[in-house]
């Protein structure tokens, strides 16, 4: 009964070693997995910098098209709707804070796209004083690369209001101003120019902003990382279980001299 006990008893140890070993070892695929996918994201990306400029024509209208487009450079034709331009609070730059100005482009065919145009320092007298922005009229031609819509900070519940938010959302936004908003948003890259037909020639549009966009963050070595503790705490299950149930009791045990 004893050894029938013993043997039960090992069984069950080795079915659970050999179920953790199994599940490690499939979470350290996926993580493998997970960092592919991201390299794989990353050179679409990279690739997509590098392609031509996005016809205006083609620019998305929905968010399953927007995604495939996201991080083309594109060339822009429209008016400001200066009456609309949002200040996102608290988006540092450099160490200082500002605020990342946002207005939205009107285009030809009466829809409309979400610009950032770029970042501005903060009044640390008065919070609520916003710097004087140029924001000329008439049509211009701006140059900039598509992005997903600005960044979501964490906020308070409820939609804010004002030229000052902490957020913007898409929806909420398209809903307040009644524009047929794109589904994504336009990283400003250059500054707008205004064609001028008595000169025939263009002149470049200077706001003062600043316009140095992040890079898009895709962490592969995360994944990798993961990957290694995932394995390491495989190969650790099954050479606990190598050692304890089968070198182990094969030993010969040295009992000291009566």
């Amino acid at each position: 009964m004893l050894s029938r006990g013993r043997s039960a008893r090992r069984a069950v140890v080795l079915v659970a070693a050999a179920l953790a070993a199994a599940l490690t070892a499939r979470l350290g695929v996926w993580q493998l997995d997970r960092a592919q996918q991201k390299l794989d994201l990353l050179a679409r990306i990279a690739a997509r910098a590098e392609a031509p400029p996005l016809p205006q024509d083609d620019l998305a209208r929905d968010e399953a098209a927007a995604a495939g487009q996201h991080y083309r450079r594109i060339v822009l034709r429209g008016r400001w709707l200066a009456e609309r331009t949002v200040y996102l609070d608290n988006r540092p730059l450099n160490a200082r804070q500002g605020f990342i100005v946002v207005t939205p482009l009107l285009l030809a065919d009466g829809g409309a796209v979400l610009v950032q145009r770029g970042w501005v320092a903060r009044d640390f007298v008065d919070r609520a004083r916003l710097a004087p922005l140029p924001t000329p009229g008439g049509e211009l031609q701006l140059e900039g690369r598509i992005a997903p819509p600005p960044s979501q900070l964490l906020a308070l519940a409820g939609e804010e209001r004002g030229p000052i938010r902490q957020n913007l959302d898409l929806a909420a936004f398209a809903r307040e101003t009644g524009l047929r908003l794109r589904p994504l948003s336009v990283q400003q890259t250059a500054p707008v120019v205004r064609a001028l037909p008595q000169q025939g020639a263009a002149a470049a549009l200077d706001d003062g902003l600043l316009r140095q966009w992040p890079a898009p963050v895709v962490d592969s070595a995360k994944n990798q990382g993961y990957a290694f503790q995932w394995f390491a705490l495989c190969a650790l299950v099954v050479g606990l279980t190598v050692w304890f149930q089968f070198i182990r009791p094969r030993r010969p045990s040295r009992l000291p001299p009566p």
